[in-house]
Order: structure tokens, then C-alpha cells, then sequence
């Protein structure tokens, strides 16, 4: 009998197991979420820049009309001319103001400074500023130069002769 007891059991505890796992409710599988789609945030537009003023060009010559600009450019003068040195600049943004100083420095050709002069601006766009060296007695004959510096840089130079 013991036997039958233990058979019994055994059965019991096996019948008791599947119906446990019967019963048992189905989990449903639950699908993963979707992966959320964010479209990148637009780049930050570029902070804008500050427009800047550049010199174009120097050009050398006796007279300047009322716009500034040379007449006649050349090089060679005489000890009694009056030399203009006509400097053309712009900015980098033709609708911006911008503020600067332009500042023209005479050398003889040992170095001598013969004159300096500074003038402000304030322009948009481009624009042509005069600066000008005479002596009532007449430059010396010689080589000279003169420079031109924006804001404290130097900008360009150009070689020139009284003869």
C-alpha cells in the first residue's frame, strides 16, 4: 500500500502541475514602442559678422576732382605740385555703416617723415578719402613714399619721385 501511496502522490502532484500550467493566463507579448522619429533642430544661423572696411587701391597725382579721385595719376612730380594721394576703400557690407580711420604717412627716402596725417570715416559701401603733402618752398627732389594705414594697420604704400 505504502507504494500505492507514493504512486498517488506522485500522480496528484503531476495532474496538479499541468493544471497549474493550464490555468496559467497567457501573457500577450506587448510590442516594443516604436522608436521615436525627432527630425534634427535646425543649425543656429551664424551670428552675424560685423561688416569690416578694406582699401582698394592708392593712386597718386597733382589734382583730385570733387569726387576725390585723381585726375591724371602718375608717380614723377614736380618740387612745386602738391601731391594728393586719393584712397579708395569698401566695405564688406554695402548696406552697413562702418567706422573707421584711414592715415596716410610722407617719408623722404632716408626715412625723414615729411608729414602724417589721420581722417575719420564713416561710410557703406565704397568711398574715396584725399590726403595731400606740399611745402611753400617745394618738396625736395627725392624719392618718397607714403603709406597708408586703417585703423592703426598698414593698409599699402606707394613709391613716388619729385624731380
Amino acid at each position: 500500500m505504502k507504494q500505492n501511496r507514493i504512486a498517488y502522490a506522485l500522480i496528484v502532484a503531476l495532474v496538479g502541475t499541468i493544471a497549474l500550467a493550464g490555468c496559467k493566463k497567457k501573457e500577450e507579448a506587448t510590442p516594443a514602442p516604436a522608436p521615436v522619429v525627432t527630425e534634427p533642430a535646425p543649425a543656429p544661423a551664424p551670428a552675424p559678422m560685423a561688416a569690416t572696411a578694406s582699401v582698394v587701391s592708392v593712386d597718386l597725382g597733382s589734382a583730385v576732382g570733387a569726387d576725390s579721385k585723381v585726375t591724371t595719376p602718375t608717380t614723377t612730380f614736380k618740387p612745386k605740385d602738391t601731391v594728393y594721394a586719393a584712397v579708395s576703400t569698401t566695405t564688406s557690407d554695402p548696406a552697413a555703416p562702418v567706422a573707421g580711420k584711414l592715415s596716410a604717412k610722407w617719408t623722404f627716402q632716408d626715412g625723414q617723415t615729411v608729414h602724417e596725417e589721420s581722417k575719420d570715416f564713416n561710410l557703406a559701401g565704397p568711398g574715396v578719402t584725399a590726403f595731400q603733402v606740399s611745402k611753400p618752398d617745394g618738396l625736395p627732389a627725392g624719392k618718397y613714399k607714403v603709406e597708408i594705414s586703417l585703423d592703426g594697420a598698414m593698409a599699402q604704400s606707394k613709391d613716388f619721385e619729385v624731380k
